[in-house]
């Protein structure tokens, strides 16, 4: 079938098997180009399929030759019916790593639940014995809670005062202003329960009763913080509580972890182009023009150049940098004080005839619908393509 972009909102209801291919065959080839290490070895992702979560697979994949674990929940594709486009990240990413005698297996389905943590369990115990890293990068709106059975749902809202800002539809470019209502009721307490750090703990003690974590293993899960523009929204509102709670779970990891020298820990990254940012309100206008400050600066990274820094630069130093809160920092080239300036700057400035000129719309919107397999250089969309893409180490 011939695939085209169909798109509703912030979500692209098609995606493109090939233009996926392409898109971790080039995140691979970035992390060849880089010097390969030592550690890690024998790694689970949790939240495999997109984002941060597939660019650390490659990067501990193709970084150190580690054997990987990716955990999802993507939906596989029907005949006349492409798959999400996580389904088609793994099976390039499995279909290539196989072919580089690599081990790498896969485990779909909801890494909430008591049975998909078993299932991975199993196999960890099976195939790897014990793991020396787990990457925890989901990025759900909803949670069914694995004991109780309710179903808990998290809104992106500010705390006391309703929200007024600019944004931008990106898909017309029109900036516009907007407004949220602020939470209500168990808005915040919701939030937290999906997005904190409850699940990610439940996880690593469920490893760790069962003996799988190697000496010396490192938990890392993934956080973001964001500039002044943002944060009424954002770090303020209820999902920053969430990231607070997954921020303060680090510690307890860490406790947990001390008799085996494990460490959890909180990396703080860059706003990027993800499924998950393009739904934030607010934060398409500042990514816009972040990019376009960034990039004059030869200082803008993708997932993958940011991870690779993470594993490189950060996660296995000796002494490993972290700020006043204990968080590992790589949005430290976002955050700098002449990037954040400048942003401010181009903020007030920004309309829907300026934008076009003063940010770099454009690169969001490739960036978006790269996301989906589409608009990725070398991919010729008008040939037929095969939608019924099988993972190839897709545990049953």
């Amino acid at each position: 079938m011939i695939i085209e972009p169909r798109t509703r909102g912030f979500i692209c209801l098609t995606s493109h098997p090939t233009g996926c291919e392409k898109n971790v065959l080039n995140q691979i080839d970035y992390i060849k180009s880089k010097p390969t290490t030592d550690t890690p070895k024998k790694v689970l992702v949790i939240g495999a399929s997109t984002g941060f979560g597939l660019a650390s697979r490659i990067t501990s994949a193709y970084g150190s030759n580690a054997s990987t674990i990716g955990v999802f929940f993507e939906k596989p594709p029907t005949a006349g019916r492409p798959a999400s486009p996580g389904w088609y990240n793994s099976a390039a990413f499995e279909t290539q790593a196989h072919k580089d005698g690599l081990y790498a297996k896969s485990i779909n389905g909801d890494a909430f639940s008591n049975e998909i943590k078993a299932q991975t369990l199993q196999l960890i115990k099976e195939d790897l014995g014990q793991i020396d890293l787990v990457i925890y990068s989901l990025a759900s709106p909803v949670r069914t809670h694995p004991d109780s059975g309710e179903r808990f749902k998290s809104v992106l809202k500010p705390i006391g005062d309703a929200f007024t800002n600019n944004t931008v539809d990106f898909h017309t470019g029109e900036v516009k202003e907007i407004s949220i209502e602020p939470c209500s009721g168990d808005d915040i307490e919701n939030t937290v329960t999906v997005m904190g750090g409850e699940d990610w703990q439940m996880w690593i003690d469920l490893l760790k009763s069962e003996n799988v974590l190697a000496k010396d293993f490192k938990t890392v899960a993934y956080s973001y913080i964001g500039p002044s523009l943002t944060e009424a929204v954002y770090r303020k509102g209820t999902i920053g509580r969430a990231k607070d709670h997954l921020e303060a779970t680090a510690f307890k990891i860490t406790d947990a972890l001390k008799d085996i020298n494990g460490k959890g820990y909180v990396s703080v990254n860059k706003a990027l182009v993800t499924q998950a940012s393009s739904a934030i309100p607010v934060i398409p206008l500042y990514i816009s023009l972040l990019y376009k400050v960034m990039k004059e600066e030869g200082i803008h990274e993708g997932c993958i150049e940011q991870i690779e820094r993470l594993f490189s630069e950060r996660l296995y130093e000796n002494e490993i940098p972290l700020d006043d809160e204990g968080r590992i920092r790589i949005d430290d080239w976002e955050m700098r004080d002449d990037i954040q300036a400048k942003v401010l700057e181009l903020w007030k400035e920004a309309t829907t005839e300026t934008l076009p000129n003063i940010g770099d719309l454009e690169g969001y919107k490739t960036d978006f619908f790269n996301l989906f397999g589409f608009n990725v250089e070398g991919v010729d969309y008008d040939k037929d393509v095969n939608e019924m893409v099988a993972i190839p180490g897709l545990q049953e």
